[in-house]
């Protein structure tokens, strides 16, 4: 397809009225398209059409070799630069990532990269954008091509209650959790309480799922669910104002969290931002957090890999556990990781 769309929970979306970042703007009617970059911005597609069915298919003939921007060797002294900061008090748990990257396959289309993804490693909040429009210049902006296969939700909206699921703690497939695993999903269930407590009346705050796990094709994780009642009058400013970026995928305290992130990795973007629907007809919402997500960025397509980083943290293992994160998703897109450095 060359005119714009997107294809999220088994709805295509055509024809694209109106581009914005003014939330406000989100809640005058139809169904949009939401997309929020880690660095702040947050972006609303309105599309008129909205059917169920199929994504469109296209072109893949495999990426380049990858190639992540830092070295194990340098990811763990990030680490250990993180426990020195939790040590010090200025914060108890960080997200540490970084980003591999090859060069574009010229012909490929990110809808082919999305469908190997959606045969071989399905996920629940899977997502395929594809916009080129002139008015994304503004934003500074060139196009958006996001192939994604999220696990995880970062907001659901159903009439006036509202939810987030975070994700901390990961094993290999069947192995049990560590204590602190355990103990880091523990500190963003409390983070995402605060978080919704600025938005939610008070006595409405709960925790209906506590520690489950969710088991992926190629590893388990911890997940927890949040949820409360809206205070009347809360619009999706006020919603993203108190909640984004996700607690998941910066740390605790956010602020100080957010900055050890701004001053040790290179921007972010589309990644451990979020992507989903608003449908203002039915009063409901439902935006995943941007992890096991591919994107094109000029020349390049890249992948982003992380770690909840806390006192009890091994570097090494922090290092192997962003691999084991990437290694599946790109031998979907390319082949092995390890052959592809």
């Amino acid at each position: 397809m060359s005119q714009p769309y997107a294809y999220l929970n088994g709805q295509l979306a055509t024809n694209l009225s109106q581009v914005t970042n003014d939330l406000s703007e989100i809640a005058k009617g139809g169904k949009w398209l939401v997309i929020g970059y880690f660095e702040g911005l947050v972006l609303g597609f309105k599309f008129e059409n909205w059917e169920n069915g199929k994504a469109p298919t296209g072109i893949w003939n495999g990426a380049g070799k990858w190639q992540s921007n830092i070295s194990p060797e340098q990811y763990q002294q990030l680490v250990q630069d993180a426990q020195q900061q939790i040590a010090a008090g200025d914060f108890y748990q960080v997200n540490v990532c970084h980003q591999y990257s090859s060069d574009w396959v010229e012909g490929n289309e990110i809808s082919g990269l999305f469908h190997l993804l959606h045969s071989k490693y399905p996920s629940k909040y899977a997502s395929l954008i594809c916009i080129q429009d002139s008015r994304l210049t503004q934003f500074g902006i060139d196009a958006v091509n996001i192939a994604s296969a999220s696990p995880e939700l970062f907001l659901k909206l159903d009439g006036n209650v509202i939810s987030s699921s975070p994700i901390k703690g990961t094993v290999e497939p069947g192995e049990e959790f560590l204590d602190k695993d355990i103990s880091e999903n523990i500190m963003i269930v409390d983070l995402v309480r605060n978080d919704l407590s600025q938005i939610c009346k008070t006595a409405s705050i709960a925790v209906p799922q506590l520690l489950e796990r969710m088991k992926l094709p190629n590893l388990d994780h911890l997940v927890s669910t949040v949820s409360g009642q809206l205070k009347s009058g809360i619009g999706w400013q006020e919603i993203i104002s108190a909640t984004f970026p996700p607690g998941s995928v910066t740390g605790a305290p956010k602020s100080s969290a957010l900055k050890f992130i701004d001053k040790n990795e290179p921007k972010r973007d589309i990644y451990c931002g979020a992507i989903g629907w608003v449908d203002n007809e039915s009063n409901t919402a439902e935006l995943s957090v941007a992890i096991r997500t591919f994107w094109k960025s000029g020349t390049q397509l890249r992948f982003g890999a992380g770690a909840g980083i806390t006192w009890g943290s091994t570097p090494e293992m922090e290092w192997l556990e962003t691999e084991l994160k990437a290694n599946k998703l790109i031998e979907i897109a390319s082949g092995p990781l390890e052959g592809n450095r």
